[in-house]
């Protein structure tokens, strides 16, 4: 489930549409969270699907660890792709701000993070040299994205979080000791 302070605009005819902050979200603001209304696919049933179901389904769904896609409900599965996110993937199934997020600002994310992904092309970013996401992305960068993680749990406490409610209850206790302070942190190379 996206952020209560998002929606979909257009971005370009190359991109397509994206998500955008409506208002201000601060860093460290749980910014999506699977929940129990994502559609969990086996690829059986996906490649049952007529072409453009299918076809949609794997543009829109990612793989988790246990060769089951899931596709978001809401409006999630149109955060679109940065090289320099805005937002951060954690270990406990959500991503959070990881800076200020101002409004009329667009959500992103690392692709990278998606197990499964193949590789594709990007749009190339002013103050990276990386232009394409990779299937070893995962493995090449974990450490920078759980660096990212661990300087935005700082801030989880001291702000709104109106998804909260959604942590999955086995992550509960560890979400709320990292942030904390007296816990570390899961790197999300546990999800690979």
């Amino acid at each position: 489930m996206m952020h209560p302070h998002t929606e979909i605009q257009f971005v370009s005819e190359q991109v397509g549409v994206g998500v955008f902050a409506t208002k201000l979200i601060p860093k460290g603001t749980i910014v999506w969270i699977k929940d129990d209304l994502d559609l969990m696919l086996t690829e059986e049933f996906i490649e049952s699907l007529g072409d453009l179901q299918k076809a949609d389904v794997y543009k829109y769904a990612y793989l988790e660890t246990d060769g089951i896609y899931v596709l978001h409900w809401d409006h999630a599965k149109y955060m679109n792709h940065s090289f320099k996110p805005n937002c951060v993937d954690t270990a406990y199934y959500f991503q959070m701000a990881a800076k200020d997020i101002q409004p009329g600002e667009q959500l992103t994310c690392d692709y990278g993070t998606l197990r499964g992904v193949e590789d594709f092309e990007c749009i190339s970013e002013e103050g990276t040299s990386r232009t394409k996401v990779t299937a070893n992305d995962y493995l090449t960068y974990y450490e920078e994205w759980d660096e990212m993680a661990r300087d935005t749990f700082k801030y989880f406490n001291a702000v709104e979080q109106p998804l909260k409610y959604l942590i999955k209850k086995q992550y509960v206790n560890k979400v709320n000791a990292v942030a904390n302070g007296t816990a570390p942190m899961d790197s999300i190379l546990t999800l690979y």
